[in-house]
């Protein structure tokens, strides 16, 4: 099982995943955003967002099914964790559809944050502390897509759980657990 945790950049995705994996400990933790980096070393990104290279789209979508199929419990107690921000509408119906295709069973929950908070959030981090520069580019390019994925709460697939992401993360994490059985 994949358990999809999708939001804007700021929402809290990486914290729930790593509350659920305190409470989950046989869950695999899979980053895609790792694929983007290994692609970006080979390939020009021109639009530099790596979600547009079709390569990646079918690459995390098989890296999941695989770690799933390689690596998951026949009982589906070891399942794995994605934090990642996917809302561009034919994106997802490409990844979540050849995940469904494989008959992986996907469960994608969706941090809802107002957009000041989220502000708030991307200001507070540093993303990469020995270069400002490059900081405050990382910290442009989130800011910049919150409104893309504030709208895209109404464009998600039917299937897709929110959640309010002020909340606390272990409150998220109960509520995860709750909707997927454990």
């Amino acid at each position: 099982m994949i358990v999809w945790v999708n939001g804007a950049f700021g929402s809290g995705k990486s914290t729930l995943v790593e509350e659920l994996r305190g409470r989950w400990p046989d869950a695999l933790v899979f980053d895609p955003e790792v694929i983007g980096y290994v692609l970006r070393e080979i390939v020009e990104v021109p639009t530099g967002d790596f979600q547009d290279l079709r390569l990646w789209r079918r690459q995390v979508a098989g890296f999941l099914v695989g770690l799933v199929e390689e690596y998951g419990q026949e009982d589906g107690r070891r399942p794995v964790l994605v934090p990642m921000t996917l809302v561009k509408p034919d994106y997802v119906a490409e990844v979540f559809g050849a995940i469904e295709a494989a008959g992986v069973p996907l469960h994608h929950f969706f941090l809802q944050v107002p957009e000041d908070v989220l502000r708030a959030r991307i200001d507070g981090r540093s993303f990469t502390p020995d270069d400002p520069e490059q900081d405050a580019r990382v910290r442009r390019w989130c800011k910049d897509r919150i409104p893309e994925c504030v709208a895209a709460a109404g464009v998600l697939p039917s299937g897709t759980v929110f959640l309010d992401g002020e909340s606390s993360p272990g409150e998220l994490a109960e509520l995860v657990l709750k909707r997927v059985g454990e």
